[in-house]
């Protein structure tokens, strides 16, 4: 009996370690991410503006007294808290320079960074759009909580061994079991209860910061030219009242100005947080309107569009001009991945009684189809694309209450599925 309470202590103490190493993994993925998210943060702003103060205030705005933010400047081999300070740390520049995604870091040199003199995670990233080249940052945590609760739970490890030995030894095997279960029930409680709190976390983060970006960049870069734009257009349009032809085209103009307009507003309004409108959309006229905006670029890329909607498909409430803008970015990604004389089929029918959009291009498809959903990532030529395209369009679903899925198809290409549910399904949620 003595040798099965021993052997039950190992198996828990096994146990409890390999739960201690997981935990550890998770919170290194979890400093990984945030990296990942404040890089493309200071990417977007030294690409649009290079508002390297205000990129700088958004990251410190991020750090805890158990997180630090550090900086390595293009061409600098020393690295740098947000507030300037010089940090002597050749382990961490070591990994920016060899590419390594975390590092873990000792409780002495956590100590010296002027964290908790405890065990500590290093996530790391780049961030592209400085000319002088890629900027080096890293989110160090400690991991003082995750230490913590290992301790604890060796200590509660101890308390159940010996209470379990006493049960064995007094009341049997039947009370031994129904105290490890008890035991499992609540460990796996708590495991579930943080990996619930990490993915709010991080889904946060990681929203706020594209979304924050894009609004930065859409403000900053489209409405005052289109404002110009605009202006420029109601002049012609006075002094071309008398040419039928031209004043139809300026009137073009002005309408797609204004739409783009609209477009802007509800693309910010996602970035405060905001619930798009609530009008009923007809799918047809929504997919026939956004065929039409793309088929000047489908000839002049000579690619065949192919169009095939139901008869009856169900209404859906939303903000047509956000659907809109989807729909049109999906075709146009798919234009551009076809080649001369390619085709994409757009088709739009019933599933499961909601509305179900397809994009399906014959181009060279796709490896990695999550990859692709990560803002700032892209897989055209520099300059051709700024790697946000398909996250806004995800973004835009989502607020739908719909969702977004990639997938490749046989022999080549790729197919682009929007999921919406129908007006029925919206008031009943």
């Amino acid at each position: 009996m003595v040798a099965a309470i021993v052997a039950m202590a190992g198996l828990a103490y096994l146990d409890e370690e390999r739960e201690a190493a997981a935990a550890l993994t998770d919170f290194a993925h979890e400093q990984t991410t945030l990296a990942q998210s404040l890089a493309g943060v200071l990417g977007a702003h030294l690409t649009t503006d290079r508002q390297e103060k205000a990129a700088l205030e958004q990251i410190r705005a991020t750090e805890e007294p158990d997180r630090l933010v550090l900086l390595r400047r293009p061409g600098s081999p020393n690295l740098e808290t947000t507030d300037g300070r010089r940090v002597l740390e050749p382990q961490i520049a070591s990994a920016l320079d060899s590419g390594r995604r975390w590092l873990r870091l000792l409780p002495a040199q956590a100590g010296g960074l002027g964290l908790p003199a405890r065990t500590a995670l290093a996530g790391l990233s780049r961030a592209d759009g400085d000319p002088a080249g890629p900027w080096g940052l890293v989110v160090v945590a400690s991991a003082v909580r995750e230490r913590d609760r290992e301790r604890w739970a060796r200590w509660r490890l101890l308390l159940s061994v010996v209470t379990a030995s006493g049960l064995v030894l007094t009341f049997g095997g039947l009370a031994l079991r129904n105290q490890r279960k008890e035991l499992s029930l609540k460990h796996a409680l708590a495991f579930a209860d943080l990996r619930a709190k990490r993915d709010e976390r991080l889904e946060r983060a990681g929203r706020a910061a594209t979304m924050g970006t894009l609004a930065v960049g859409v403000a900053h870069e489209i409405s005052t030219p289109l404002g110009i734009i605009a202006g420029r257009a109601e002049q012609l349009s006075a002094r071309l009242a008398s040419d039928e032809r031209a004043a139809g085209s300026v009137r073009i103009i002005l309408e797609q100005t204004d739409r783009i307009h609209r477009i802007i507003r509800g693309l910010l309004g996602l970035a405060r947080g905001d619930r798009p409108t609530a009008e009923p959309i007809e799918p047809h006229s929504l997919i026939v309107g956004a065929v039409a905006l793309v088929e000047h670029r489908f000839a002049k890329a000579d690619v065949k569009l192919a169009l095939d909607v139901a008869p009856a498909l169900p209404v859906v409430h939303g903000d047509p001009r956000l659907l809109e803008h989807a729909v049109v970015n999906l075709l146009l990604n798919a234009c551009d991945a076809c080649t001369s004389l390619g085709t994409v089929e757009v088709r739009a029918h019933t599933a499961h009684g909601n509305l179900q959009i397809d994009v399906i291009d014959d181009g060279p498809g796709i490896s990695d189809a999550n990859r692709v959903l990560e803002p700032f990532f892209s897989t055209k030529p520099r300059g051709q694309g700024t790697g946000i395209g398909l996250a806004i369009v995800q973004e835009i679903v989502a607020s739908h209450r719909g969702s977004l899925g990639l997938e490749p198809v046989e022999p080549h290409g790729t197919k682009a599925t929007i999921k919406l549910p129908s007006s029925q399904e919206s008031t009943h949620a």
